[in-house]
C-alpha cells in the first residue's frame, strides 16, 4: 500500500484547470483488486480532459506529464477479470472503451456460531435498514466537478487501526457482507477531524452505523465517519481539513467505542489505508 500512497497520493499535488490533479503516477502504481484502486490511462494531456465513467458512475481524473489517468475505485464485490471505463473526449458524441484487469486479493474470513436472534434482523429493523440503504445509495452518487485539494487524507483520530477491511464474517454458516471500512480504536468523546476539505452531504442516525457523517471532497471522493456519540455538523456545511465534525462513540450495532472510517470513490468503498500515511507518520504529522 505504501507504493501507491507515496506515488499517487503523497506527491505534491497541483490543482489544474479542467478539474484535474497532477501527480507522478503510472499505471503500474495501481492496485486493481476488489477493494482497491485502478489507475487507467485514458488519453494524452495535449487534449482537453475527457469525461470518464465506470459502471455508469463518473470517476476521478488525474494527470501525469503525458497522460490523463482515470482513478477508479473497485468495490469488494467487483468480479475478477476484464473491466473497462467509458471515455468521452471533449466534443465527441460517443464514448470509447479502455480495458483494465481486476486481479484477486484474499481477505480474512471469520466464522462464528451465535444464537439466531443475534444475527437475523426483526421485521421492523429490516424495514428500517432497507430504507436507510436506499437513502445511502442516493447520497453516495454525489459528484462535484472541482478536484479535491489532496488525496493525502488526515487521520480523523489517532489510535490503533484494525486491519479488518474486507473481513467477511460467517454467522452460523451464513455469509455477511465484508467489512468496508477501517476501525480506529479511540475513547468515547474523542474529537473527530475532517480528513480533507469538503462539503457535508449527509448526517443521520443509521441502524448499523449509528450517528454518521459523510463528506464529499470532490470528483466523487467521499469519506464516512460512523458510530459517533455526537455530531457537530449538518448537511451542507463546508469543512476544512482538520475541522471537528463530531466525537467518537458507540452508537449503532457495535460492541464498544471506536470510529468506523470509510473512503469511497465512484460509489465504491475502498481500503482507507491507500489514502492515509503510515501510523508512525500520522502521529509525527499531528505534532
Amino acid at each position: 500500500m505504501k507504493s501507491i500512497l507515496s506515488v499517487l497520493l503523497c506527491a505534491a499535488l497541483l490543482i489544474l484547470p479542467a478539474t484535474s490533479i497532477h501527480a507522478s503516477a503510472t499505471p503500474s502504481d495501481s492496485s486493481p483488486v476488489p477493494g482497491g484502486i485502478a489507475v487507467v490511462p485514458v488519453g494524452n494531456v495535449a487534449e482537453p480532459a475527457p469525461v470518464v465513467t465506470y459502471s455508469g458512475q463518473r470517476v476521478m481524473l488525474m494527470r501525469d506529464a503525458t497522460q490523463w489517468l482515470a482513478v477508479v475505485g473497485l468495490a469488494l464485490s467487483t468480479e475478477l477479470g476484464e473491466h473497462h471505463v467509458d471515455v468521452r473526449k471533449a466534443g465527441a458524441t460517443a464514448s470509447t472503451q479502455v480495458a483494465f484487469n481486476v486481479v484477486d486479493k484474499r481477505y480474512s474470513e471469520q466464522r462464528l456460531s451465535v444464537a439466531p436472534g443475534q444475527v437475523n434482523l426483526s421485521k421492523q429493523d429490516l424495514e428500517r435498514y432497507n430504507r436507510e440503504s436506499a437513502r445511502m445509495k442516493v447520497v453516495m452518487q454525489s459528484f462535484t466537478a472541482e478536484a479535491p485539494g489532496t488525496l493525502q487524507l488526515l487521520p480523523p483520530v489517532e489510535g490503533p487501526r484494525s486491519s479488518s477491511f474486507g473481513l467477511r464474517r460467517v454467522f452460523n454458516g451464513e455469509s455477511r457482507n465484508p467489512h468496508s471500512g477501517m476501525d480506529i480504536a479511540s475513547p468515547t468523546g474523542t474529537p473527530i477531524r475532517a480528513a480533507a476539505d469538503g462539503r457535508v452531504i449527509e448526517t443521520g442516525n443509521y441502524f448499523f452505523n449509528g450517528n454518521t457523517v459523510l463528506i464529499e471532497h470532490g470528483q466523487g471522493l467521499i469519506t464516512m465517519y460512523c458510530h459517533l456519540s455526537s455530531t457537530a455538523v449538518k448537511t451542507g456545511d463546508k469543512l476544512k481539513r482538520g475541522d471537528i465534525l463530531g466525537k467518537v462513540g458507540a452508537t449503532g450495532r457495535v460492541t464498544g467505542p471506536h470510529l468506523h472510517f470509510g473512503v469511497a470513490l465512484n460509489r465504491a468503498f475502498v481500503d482507507p489505508a491507500w489514502f492515509l500515511p503510515e501510523p508512525a507518520e500520522a502521529v509525527a504529522a499531528s505534532h
